[in-house]
């Protein structure tokens, strides 16, 4: 398993320190927020893409995707009642497999609660419906160009579609395509009555990623989830893709953090 960090830990930090500190302390990768870097992806230019491949490549670290993909770019929901809305959201997913692959990544992590909720006069099949259109194009294109997008199971505390890993995974088998898969986050896996175990083992082969934190909404490590089982369940199934912190509470500021979860992670899952 690769050990990564998603950058927007690091809040106001040029990408260079934050890449230059990252790869000091001994993590593989680095998962982007593109908000962190322009409201849209469309924004940025060849050339800044560019360079963020050449800086990832400078550091010896790889990025293993980019997450956060909906915030500030407005205007975008999945299950929108106006088919104009949600065709601009599926061009823009198409954006999003694009800036992904030119800038190294390989994954795109969709989570996006308040873009892909269930409006009120929406019937749930008709969310379902409309949210499985908007991704289609994204997903062959995501195919085309080696991206795979990940689709995240959110607690309904955070949104009211698609709200446990066994969902998610029906909702992306019906593509057939390896390209698009699921995410499994512990912080939303602490929301289900299953054990995050039992979550895992059930719902591999159909997640391509990983997200550790704590039910606390900090860091692995910094809560009372114990990662033991986790890392057992994860070797269990084989899994040996990406493991990537992101945390929602900052109070230990990036440096502890990013520090301090790394740690965790050697001791419990390597």
């Amino acid at each position: 398993m690769k050990f990564v960090i998603c950058n927007e830990i690091f809040k106001d930090w040029p990408l260079e320190r934050v890449f230059q500190y990252v790869a000091s302390l001994g993590y593989d990768a680095i998962e982007l927020a593109p908000f962190t870097i322009a409201p849209y992806v469309t924004l940025i230019s060849p050339e800044r893409r560019s360079e963020i491949k050449a800086l990832a490549a400078q550091n010896r670290l790889l990025i293993s995707g980019i997450h956060w993909v909906l915030v500030q770019a407005e205007g975008m929901h999945l299950t929108h009642p106006d088919a104009a809305t949600r065709g601009k959201t599926s061009q823009y997913f198409s954006d999003l497999v694009d800036f992904c692959a030119d800038i190294g990544g390989t994954h795109i992590i969709v989570g996006s609660p308040k873009q892909r909720s269930v409006m009120e006069g929406v019937t749930y099949e008709q969310a379902w419906d409309w949210a499985t259109a908007v991704f289609t194009p994204s997903v062959q294109q995501a195919a085309e160009r080696g991206i795979t997008i990940c689709l995240e199971p959110l607690s309904s505390a955070e949104t009211n579609f698609i709200n446990t890993a066994e969902e998610a995974v029906r909702f992306v088998r019906q593509f057939e395509n390896d390209h698009f898969r699921i995410i499994l986050d512990v912080k939303a896996m602490s929301s289900e009555r299953k054990s995050i175990p039992q979550i895992i083992e059930e719902s591999w082969p159909y997640f391509a990623y990983f997200h550790a934190n704590d039910a606390n909404l900090k860091g692995p490590g910094f809560g009372t989830v114990d990662f033991l089982p986790i890392a057992s369940a994860l070797r269990k199934v084989g899994y040996n893709g990406y493991v990537s912190v992101e945390v929602f509470k900052f109070e230990e500021g990036p440096e502890v953090i990013a520090s301090k979860s790394l740690e965790y992670l050697h001791r419990t899952m390597r």
